[in-house]
C-alpha cells in the first residue's frame, strides 16, 4: 500500500519547503507529497507535510492560525525585510539608542488586531502570473497591495541593545497570510529607525506544535512509522460529524445526504461508525456538500485514511 498520512516536521534553517518535500519523497519512496504553509530558507519550525491522499487536506489545514518566535532588529532596513537581503538604509545610532522599551512595545501593539498589511516584495504572492520574489530578483521594483490579516497577539520576550542596534525577541500569534517580516519592517517604520527580521521559528500551525514535530533525521530513521493517519489527525483540526452505517455507505459513494453535523464556519470532518475519516463536507442548504471524499466504497481497497 502506498504511504498516506501527515508528517509534522521541524524544518531546519537553510532548506526551502520544497527541499523538505524532496527529502520526504526520497525517504518514503513516493512522489505524491505536498506541504501547507511555506517557510523561507532562513526560517525553522513546524512544516505540515501531506503524503498520498492526505495532500488533499493541505489547502484546508493551511487556514489555521499560526504562532512564531521571531527576532526583530531595529536600526536598519533591507530589500527583503530580513537579514538575507541587501541593507537599504541604516538609522542614526543616536535615534536607535534613544528608543525606550515602552516606545518599542507601543509600536508593536499598533500592529495587533485586524490590520491591512503590505506583503514583503520578495514574498510568494503572484503578480501577473509570476512570483513577486522572481520579479525582484530580475531587477523589477515590486509594490504589493495591502491585504487584511489578523494579528492576535505580539508579546515582547526580550530586548537586547548594542550601540546603534536593538534586537527585540517576540512571540506572535496570527492568521494565515500574515508576514512576520512585514511586522518587523512596519514596527521599524513606526519608530522611525527601520527594522528587519533576523530570526524566525514557527512554533505552531493550528493544533500542531513544534514540541511534537520530527527532525529530518528522525524521518530518515523511522520513515513510514512517522506518518500520522488522517483519521487520527482530523478530529483535532475540524469539527466532527459522526454518521451511521447507512450514511457511511452513501458518503463513500459521493451521494449527498441530509446535513446533521455541527454548525461550523469551516469544513466538517465526516467520520464513519468505525472511526474512519470519510470526507470533508459543509452544510449546503440542509444537504451535505462534499469538498473531498477520502474513503473508498465498501469492498474496494482503502487508501490509508
Amino acid at each position: 500500500m502506498d504511504p498516506s498520512g501527515l508528517l509534522i516536521l521541524d524544518k531546519p534553517e537553510g532548506l526551502t519547503s520544497h527541499d523538505v518535500v524532496g527529502r520526504v519523497r526520497r525517504a518514503l519512496g513516493t512522489r505524491k507529497v505536498g506541504h501547507a504553509g511555506t517557510l523561507d530558507p532562513m526560517a525553522t519550525g513546524v512544516l505540515v507535510v501531506g503524503v498520498g491522499p492526505a495532500t488533499r487536506l493541505l489547502g484546508h489545514l493551511a487556514l489555521h492560525d499560526k504562532s512564531y518566535r521571531a527576532t526583530i532588529r531595529l536600526g536598519s532596513t533591507t530589500v527583503t525585510d530580513d537579514r538575507e537581503g541587501e541593507t537599504l538604509a541604516t538609522a542614526d545610532p543616536r535615534l536607535v539608542d534613544a528608543l525606550t522599551d515602552p516606545d518599542i512595545e507601543a509600536a508593536l501593539a499598533e500592529l495587533v488586531g485586524e490590520i491591512d498589511q503590505r506583503p514583503s516584495s520578495v514574498s510568494a504572492v503572484k503578480v501577473d502570473g509570476r512570483r513577486a520574489y522572481d520579479r525582484v530578483r530580475s531587477g523589477e521594483t515590486v509594490e504589493l497591495a495591502p491585504r487584511r490579516v489578523t494579528v492576535a497577539s505580539i508579546f515582547v520576550d526580550r530586548i537586547d541593545r548594542v550601540s546603534g542596534r536593538v534586537d527585540v525577541e517576540v512571540d506572535v500569534t496570527c492568521s494565515t497570510g500574515t508576514y512576520i517580516r512585514a511586522i518587523a519592517r512596519d514596527a521599524g517604520h513606526r519608530l522611525g529607525v527601520g527594522g528587519h527580521l533576523t530570526a524566525l521559528r514557527r512554533t505552531r500551525v493550528g493544533p500542531f506544535g513544534v514540541d511534537s514535530a520530527l527532525s529530518l533525521a528522525e524521518l530518515d530513521d523511522r520513515r513510514d512509522a512517522c506518518l500520522r493517519p488522517m483519521s487520527a489527525v482530523v478530529p483535532s483540526c475540524f469539527a466532527v460529524w459522526s454518521v451511521a452505517a447507512e450514511q457511511d455507505r452513501a458518503v463513500r459513494l459521493g451521494q449527498r445526504i441530509d446535513y446533521a453535523g455541527p454548525s461550523s464556519v469551516g469544513p466538517v470532518a465526516i467520520m464513519g461508525p468505525d472511526g474512519q475519516f470519510l470526507a470533508l463536507a459543509e452544510d449546503d442548504a440542509g444537504r451535505a456538500r462534499y469538498l473531498a471524499v477520502f474513503a473508498q466504497p465498501v469492498g474496494e481497497p482503502r487508501s490509508g485514511s
